[in-house]
């Protein structure tokens, strides 16, 4: 049965559906970068929201700035906007509902004016994004906005055609303060340490570069930025995943989203112009993210990380097979025990011992089918955030290295593409580059360590690091994985 408005109610009654119509919603944010997992994030709570009674005017517009974009905006648009979300455990039955959320998409290269006049639209209060860690144009090794990138140059020059969301962002800003209608607030849901203040920081660097100093004044003042730890283990939807949906409830869905039941959004209480009552809902608010933020980065994102590069080469394709490992498990956990808890502040609210054995469940989950290529993906933009603030602590504690050397040997050899592992892509927007920094073996090292928009300066200038990290890419080739685990876990550095 094709998914859409008109056949809703046939539905099998183990599919939860949306409690309300969504002609009876107004759009109230606009979303930046629909995928999985804004679909099964923000969407999700915001559908909960709506399911409940509240937010009708909190509706979501989705926005597209990528031509790869236009085929999620027809594939949406097909069924209505509707999609299937399935929730997947090991331990209980998979639960299937109908979000209704989304009730609209723009593409950028269809007309930027329309998406400018939405975002303008004093309807709209929050634009939130989801458009990777590179997106934000910050260089990881200075801290600095990257203006000199071609489309940050163009949307200098032709700021009445943005292709960049920081050009889009300022242009509709720019018409809201002439119409003297109150900002949006810029809600940042990626994966970055104190995403709302990166995104500040970005959005008014591109505001200084253009001709109108008084709007980046204007930014600054009334616009809010707020962090944001937010979490959900979302593969990407594969053909396996459509067909399973199809012949065990008999839904025609062009784009469901599969996902772990496990979600959490922490974000800053600091709206500009009002937001939906999430709290009510299961979204905490507090006056200050980092300690979760943190928290999450480093043990969830960084174990991921150690973890993706490791199963790659050891032949596997999912990562619960890579935890069906026991040697890779046991490795996983000393490095979260012994390496980043230390480094941690209190969280308020969560048992840190609870929380990294939750990590070991969700990431063992067998039939969420998380790929490996999806977690291995934008490992140079990856690295300086989840990982090397961990190893820069590391150094300057004067702790062991030898298991975070481990996460970057794997890297540099993934890299390198040995002939005896299972074939793979490397995803990667500086794929080329990284593959150059491996290239040649007698100058592994130090091209690769004295990266500083990757792995920064304290990581360059450590010669036990470069000496952990040698011994370890060594083991590697020589031991392979396994040989490499036994030998490191055995010797408890």
């Amino acid at each position: 049965m094709k998914l859409n408005l008109k056949n809703l109610a046939a539905l099998p009654d183990n599919v939860q559906r949306p409690a309300y119509q969504a002609n009876s919603t107004t759009q109230g944010i606009v979303h930046i970068g629909v995928g999985g997992f804004h679909r099964a994030h923000q969407a999700f709570y915001t559908d909960r929201l709506i399911n409940s009674g509240q937010g009708l005017d909190w509706a979501i517009c989705g926005a597209g700035l990528r031509p790869e974009d236009r085929k999620a905006r027809d594939d949406l648009a097909g069924q209505d906007y509707l999609y299937t979300l399935v929730e997947l455990a090991d331990t209980a039955d998979t639960e299937v509902r109908v979000v209704a959320a989304i009730t609209g998409m723009l593409l950028a290269e269809d007309d930027p004016q329309a998406l400018i006049a939405k975002l303008a639209d004093p309807a709209i209060r929050i634009v939130s994004l989801t458009i990777t860690e590179g997106a934000y144009c910050i260089d990881d090794s200075s801290g600095e906005f990257m203006a000199h990138l071609p489309a940050i140059q163009h949307d200098i020059a032709y700021p009445e055609a943005p292709r960049t969301v920081f050009g889009f962002l300022c242009a509709a800003l720019a018409q809201r303060r002439a119409d003297g209608t109150p900002p949006f607030t810029v809600m940042s849901c990626d994966n970055l340490p104190h995403n709302g203040a990166v995104a500040r920081k970005a959005l008014l660097a591109f505001a200084a570069l253009g001709n109108d100093p008084a709007l980046h004044d204007w930014i600054a003042e009334h616009v809010s930025f707020p962090n944001a730890m937010v979490d959900r283990i979302t593969p990407m939807t594969s053909s396996a995943h459509r067909l399973q949906l199809h012949d065990q409830h008999g839904i025609d869905d062009a784009w469901p989203v599969v996902c772990e039941p496990f979600v959490q959004w922490v974000l800053e209480d600091k709206f500009s112009n009002g937001r939906p009552a999430w709290e009510t809902v299961g979204v905490q608010f507090t006056d200050d993210v980092t300690p979760y933020e943190s928290m999450k980065i480093k043990l969830l994102n960084g174990s991921h990380l150690a973890l993706t590069y490791l199963g790659t080469l050891a032949g596997y394709e999912f990562v619960h097979e890579t935890m069906n490992d026991p040697l890779i498990v046991e490795y996983i956990q000393q490095y979260m025990d012994l390496d980043v808890t230390g480094q941690l502040a209190p969280v308020p609210g969560i048992d840190l011992t609870d929380y990294k054995a939750t990590l070991i469940e969700r990431f063992s989950n067998q039939k969420i089918a998380d790929q490996l290529q999806r977690v291995c993906s934008d490992g140079s933009s990856k690295f300086p955030k989840f990982t090397v603030p961990t190893i820069d602590r590391l150094i300057t504690d004067g702790k062991p290295l030898d298991r975070a050397a481990l996460v970057v040997a794997a890297w540099a050899l993934y890299l390198q593409q040995p002939a005896n592992v299972r074939p793979y892509t490397i995803v990667d927007p500086r794929a080329d580059f990284c593959r150059d920094l491996v290239a040649d073996e007698s100058q592994l090292t130090k091209r690769l360590l004295s990266v500083d928009e990757i792995f920064g300066k304290t990581i360059a200038q450590s010669a036990e690091f470069a000496q952990a990290f040698e011994r370890q890419l060594r083991n590697l080739r020589e031991r392979g994985v396994a040989g490499t685990l036994q030998a490191l876990l055995k010797s408890g550095r």
